[in-house]
């Protein structure tokens, strides 16, 4: 075990003083050392529970035998973070968070650790470290919040967003808009719907590395205190069978990881995290990946918000295992998860209990999955769509270039009315580095949303958005503007094309022309200290993940 390094021996007598004044008895010395990484904060709704679910863990970890230490990480709330200056910092916390967990697995010689992550970067900043450290690991996510209710219809999070561009537009009373922000979320849990952290603590299951039903099951279910102290007595049969992160973290893994998000149409954010996730497993997964197992994997759950159900609905209609069951033809049945076993044998008792929410493959609600990667000379290294929240009409769209060098002057117009259908919105300038930090586009998106406008006006840009968005919505477009990517050329006026049943999104103008502008152009870095700035200078490319460079 790692943790004989500051435990065993005359020479850790100092090693073993300091343990004792944190309470270690010597009858505990000899147990394995369990960190518990817990995000608890009291101001991200989707983490506020964590400490009655640490509990529970540890609880579960010395029946089992060892010895847990909590510690903390940062979390933030990508929707208090939403459309200010604080959602540069969303994005490159994940690094943050990775190092954070790597300094004190490292520092302090822990045997294996329960990560306890739940909402949009915390996730992969937990799965990052996980791919690091390569220690014997096991993440319990969580949870999902319940969804509201308002005059009798299930709300979240997004209603709100979508609310203000229907208040702006004088269709709803500023009584009503107040009405539903006081119902949409009605406590503890990540935000109800297939958004990013629900998407990626469906993703984590599949990739097996957290406990079977973990991935949907409520933040305040009680059957949530039983998966967290089941976790916390697992990771300790883990430490002594030696299985690591890294032997459950592989390619083949990757792709269940990959299905089950194109199956469920989850959130865009899903194509950084799994890019930044691998390369910490020293794996390198190109983006055309994406678009080829989402070919052949059909959209079965109807998820808002493109869809119509939540994540309650999903988790009583059989959770993740119910829809790997659906998925079993295309999966790498082989995988060994967190359990000890494979995706086949966990999934070998599964049901579904809702035909509707969880369809057949041969009854899909799309024949393909839920995202599409785009090329064209406005974006040669590539662009994501979440194709099943767009409306089939907007499909192919051809319209004027409405150019923004912000996501503020982009929404401003957008509330302000000066958009028009026939639009094609650009906000630049807003990646990884020109950002810096890619932010989510939520407000201007949900915006147009919100003004009647989905239907007739698309959306690109170089930075990136939340898995609320639905739309005609096109992100991560690189090379990015801050880089010269074509996207920094695009004058207002110009048509641009988007064509995403044949993945293609170009700018109708002649290569010459695009060439002088490019001779004529100039970089636009925002002036940042601090972090930003240490993550600017490091940041790789949004069709690599937008995580720091190795």
């Amino acid at each position: 075990m790692r943790s004989k390094f500051i435990k065993e021996g005359a020479a850790r007598a100092p090693h073993r003083s300091l343990l004792k004044a944190c309470g270690v008895k010597d009858k505990d010395i000899d147990k394995p050392f369990i960190a518990v990484v817990n995000s608890f904060t009291e101001i991200v709704p989707g983490h506020i529970h964590l400490r009655r679910l640490a509990d529970a863990v540890k609880e579960g970890i010395r029946e089992a035998g060892g010895l847990p230490f909590e510690f903390n990480t940062i979390a933030v709330c990508d929707g208090l973070a939403m459309g200010h200056n604080g959602m540069r910092y969303s994005l490159p916390s994940r690094d943050v968070i990775s190092a954070s967990i790597e300094i004190m697995i490292h520092a302090h010689a822990f045997d294996g650790m329960v990560l306890m992550p739940a909402c949009d970067e915390i996730v992969p900043g937990h799965l990052m470290a996980a791919g690091e450290l390569n220690i014997p690991t096991i993440v319990l996510t969580g949870g999902p919040m319940l969804p509201g209710s308002y005059k009798g219809k299930k709300i979240d999070l997004i209603d709100v967003f979508e609310a203000v561009g229907k208040a702006a537009k004088g269709e709803i009373t500023d009584e009503e808009l107040k009405e539903i922000e006081n119902c949409a979320c009605p406590g503890a849990g990540t935000c109800a719907g297939m958004f990013s952290a629900n998407t990626l603590a469906c993703g984590t299951e599949a990739l097996g590395m957290s406990l079977p039903g973990c991935g949907t099951c409520h933040a305040m279910d009680p059957a949530k205190d039983v998966i967290a102290k089941n976790t916390g007595k697992r990771i300790v049969e883990m430490v002594f069978e030696n299985l690591t992160a890294r032997q459950i973290m592989t390619r083949k893994a990757f792709e269940n990881w990959i299905r089950i998000s194109l199956a469920v149409a989850g959130s865009t954010n899903d194509v950084l995290e799994i890019l930044s996730v691998s390369r910490r497993c020293g794996i390198e997964i190109p983006l055309d990946l994406f678009h080829e197992l989402s070919e052949k994997t059909p959209h079965i759950c109807n998820m808002r918000p493109g869809g119509i159900y939540s994540l309650k609905d999903l988790d009583e209609a059989g959770g993740v295992p119910g829809v790997l069951s659906r998925l079993a033809p295309l999966l790498n049945l082989d995988s060994i998860t967190v359990t000890g076993k494979t995706v086949s044998e966990n999934i070998k008792s599964a049901s579904v209990l809702n035909q509707d929410v969880i369809r057949p493959i041969e009854n899909p609600v799309h024949d393909k999955g839920g995202l599409a990667i785009l090329y064209g000379n406005l974006a040669p290294e590539g662009a994501v769509v979440k194709r099943a929240a767009v409306n089939k009409d907007m499909l192919r769209f051809e319209g004027r270039a409405r150019v923004f060098d912000s996501e503020e002057e982009a929404y401003d117009s957008i509330i302000g009315g000066k958009i028009k259908p026939g639009d094609v919105v650009v906000i630049r300038y807003e990646g990884p580095r020109g950002g810096p930090g890619m932010r989510e586009m939520l407000a201007p998106t949900a915006a147009i949303w919100g003004m009647g406008l989905s239907n007739s006006v698309a959306l690109i840009t170089d930075g990136r958005f939340s898995g609320g968005t639905r739309g005609p919505c096109i992100g991560h477009i690189s090379p990015e503007a801050a880089d010269g990517g074509p996207i920094a050329l695009v004058k207002e006026g110009d048509i641009i094309t988007i064509d995403i049943p044949n993945r293609k999104i170009d700018i109708n103008v002649a290569p010459a022309e695009i060439a002088k502008r490019k001779q004529n152009w100039t970089p636009n870095y925002k002036e940042v200290s601090g972090y930003l700035l240490h993550y600017r200078n490091g940041a790789l490319s949004g069709d690599k993940g937008a995580s720091i460079g190795k």
